[in-house]
């Protein structure tokens, strides 16, 4: 019968869950409920309690696999397709964003989510400990959006966006609003011959469909959505969608220092 492990010294060694995510297992917030659910253990025993701490001797098994604590770091850069699923699987058999990096050599994990329906830029990464920070809204690590709309979008509907939008789990942060610059980029013509405007909108949270409600709440539900910009990362137009490329150095510790980690 498993026992519960206990930490010898406290003070020692660092947290369970950082050290499942820094690993690559999932980010720390699922390794916090792993660790809950009783899935882990440290040395043959189960441990329940957030607060353990685990040296580099200990010897950490999830669902009976041995966690490898050595594991190279991987970082990726996708232009995701819509219609593909945010996620390392889908019960219901639907194209996932792992599937389409199948020749990447660890598993990696999506930081944050891009709906179903909404395009761009997504980062994939088996650095558990940096995805938890970049999608923490405490570290305010900037999005931007290009959002279609039928336009044109008027002067209070702007400034509602700009200020804060009141949605059904409360206010949204205020957020950067702008029209795209330049006739030829301000406004395109659906299918159906309707007029769209193209606006910019910068935010730092991550609530479900943030995007998208903000938008119909104010009475211009948005025809399209891509994602062009995360911290300090820009979509490259050469990078056509459904193809990913690894991120450069510079950019990995661009990310690690705006969350406050060393490179």
């Amino acid at each position: 019968m498993q026992g519960e492990y206990m930490a010898q010294d406290e003070e020692a060694g660092e947290r369970l869950q950082k050290v499942l995510a820094q690993a690559g297992v999932a980010s720390r917030r699922h390794s916090e409920r792993l660790i809950l659910d009783g899935r882990v253990t440290v040395n043959g025993d189960k441990v329940s309690a957030l607060g353990t701490k685990v040296s580099i001797q200990d010897h950490i098994e999830v669902d009976g696999n041995l966690v490898q604590r050595s594991q190279k770091l991987h970082y990726y850069l996708l232009n995701k397709p819509v219609s593909v699923i945010t996620s390392a699987s889908d019960p219901r058999g639907r194209p996932t964003v792992v599937d389409l990096m199948k020749d990447v050599p660890v598993r990696v994990y999506p930081v944050g989510r891009l709906d179903y329906d909404t395009s761009g830029l997504l980062v994939l990464t088996n650095d558990g400990e940096l995805a938890h920070r970049l999608m923490h809204p405490s570290y305010g690590v900037e999005k931007t959006y290009q959002v279609w709309v039928q336009g044109p979008v008027g002067i209070n509907a702007l400034e509602t966006l700009r200020q804060g939008v009141l949605l059904e789990d409360g206010n949204t942060a205020p957020a950067i609003v702008e029209r795209m610059s330049g006739v030829s980029k301000e406004t395109k013509v659906d299918s159906r011959g309707n007029h769209l405007e193209v606006l910019e909108v910068t935010i730092h949270e991550g609530r479900n469909r943030q995007i998208r409600r903000m938008f119909t709440a104010v009475g211009f539900p948005a025809v399209k959505l891509e994602r062009i910009r995360f911290g300090s990362m820009t979509l490259d137009n050469s990078l056509h969608s459904g193809a990913y490329r690894a991120l450069t150095i510079e950019e990995v510790q661009e990310l690690r220092s705006k969350v406050g980690l060393k490179s």
